[in-house]
């Protein structure tokens, strides 16, 4: 296997951001698209997309993605390696809120969902897109998981588990491809100013950061895109398996 050339910089590397239309993956999408990388944005809503790949600049491109959908992961990973001519990057970002008490009436049905979108799409986004990282000399693949998959909040088991599952399947993955000079690896967020959060008023937000982070704080999307993007860099080849939160020190802190 040839070694890849160790640098820096993502300029004209192909990446795929899942969950890119707000969020984590918008800024994600737009700090790879600054350090010019080619960035396919993806997400459910096509608007959003195509309003983040618009800010992005002129080498980013919106596509339609229902993570959820087996098949409409091939065909839009196909599309998308044949309009930039390859893949070296997946940012597996999409997800969803899965709080729900373990004696809801409707908890099968958000545990099923919460692990087809959080997990069972990683892999499938990453199968989909394997034979065309295989063709890159730097092929890198980023999980975003949640501190919720090193810890536990009550009534919260769907999400838990299925971003646990990510650990496990960033390690697996490692494992497995390893051999082949493609990293994976695994973000664990915090508590983070994203859509998700947006309905916790601002005083309980300051609370709790308060209470559990070594910063005192709520993180913002672009520290964790930036983390990401070291993780993605052709200089980052002896990286792999990792699991690494990003959380503001809450894992860290006891008390």
């Amino acid at each position: 296997m040839t070694s890849p050339n160790r640098t820096r910089s993502v300029a004209g590397r192909v990446a795929i951001v899942t969950g890119a239309a707000s969020g984590m993956g918008r800024a994600t999408a737009l700090l790879l698209a600054s350090e010019g990388a080619k960035v396919a944005v993806t997400d459910l809503d096509l608007a959003a997309c195509e309003a983040v790949a618009a800010e992005a600049g002129p080498h980013a491109k919106a596509f339609a993605l229902d993570v959820s959908d087996g098949e409409v992961i091939r065909t839009t990973v196909a599309a998308i390696a044949d309009h930039f001519g390859g893949i070296d990057i997946l940012v597996n970002n999409a997800g969803i809120s899965a709080f729900c008490p373990l004696d809801a009436d409707d908890y099968d049905a958000v545990w099923h969902r919460a692990v087809a979108i959080l997990l069972t799409a990683h892999q499938r986004m990453v199968r989909a897109a394997l034979p065309y990282l295989r063709r890159s000399d730097a092929a890198r693949i980023v999980n975003i998981a949640s501190t919720e998959g090193l810890g536990a909040t009550p009534g919260d088991t769907p999400y838990v588990a299925a971003k646990t599952g990510v650990t496990g399947l960033t390690r697996g993955l490692a494992v497995d491809l390893g051999k082949e000079g493609i990293t994976v690896n695994c973000i664990c967020p915090g508590p983070i100013h994203t859509g998700m959060t947006n309905d916790v008023p601002d005083n309980d937000k300051l609370v709790f950061a308060k209470r559990r982070t070594a910063l005192r704080r709520y993180g913002d999307p672009e520290e964790v895109a930036h983390v990401t993007l070291s993780l993605v860099l052709p200089a980052a080849s002896y990286i792999t398996g990792a699991v690494i939160p990003v959380d503001g020190g809450l894992m860290a802190r006891n008390a």
